[in-house]
């Protein structure tokens, strides 16, 4: 498997981003997809995860109501709206497909700063 994770980057307390990750390797239509981060000094941790028709999602409690996973399975992708973005926000983010950990892509960086 590939992951291929793009659109961190600096913003704001209250900003918004958009994370990408480009799939390759997999029959992805059928894949558990999840998106994962790893602040400074901290273990990764699941944030959210979304099965292979997107029917079942589940989120970490802190970022509940900000942010959005979804996918488009035409385009091998799954996506990671970020809003109201918090300074505890600031992370690597890493996707995966939760069957074939620890199978890592090489992450995007989010700084979230004033």
């Amino acid at each position: 498997v590939q992951l291929v994770e793009s659109g961190g980057g600096l913003v704001q307390p209250g900003g918004s981003l958009r994370l990408s990750c480009v799939v390759s390797g997999i029959d992805f239509n059928i894949e558990e997809m999840a998106w994962y981060r790893q602040a400074p000094g901290k273990q990764r941790e699941l944030v959210a995860r979304i099965n292979g028709d997107g029917t079942y999602i589940y989120y970490q409690d802190s970022v509940k109501d900000r942010f959005t996973i979804s996918r488009d399975n035409n385009q091998n992708t799954v996506y990671l709206q970020m809003n109201s973005l918090k300074p505890e926000d600031t992370a690597v983010y890493y996707c995966s497909v939760p069957r074939l950990l620890p199978a890592w892509g090489q992450g995007t960086h989010v700084t979230v700063s004033s």
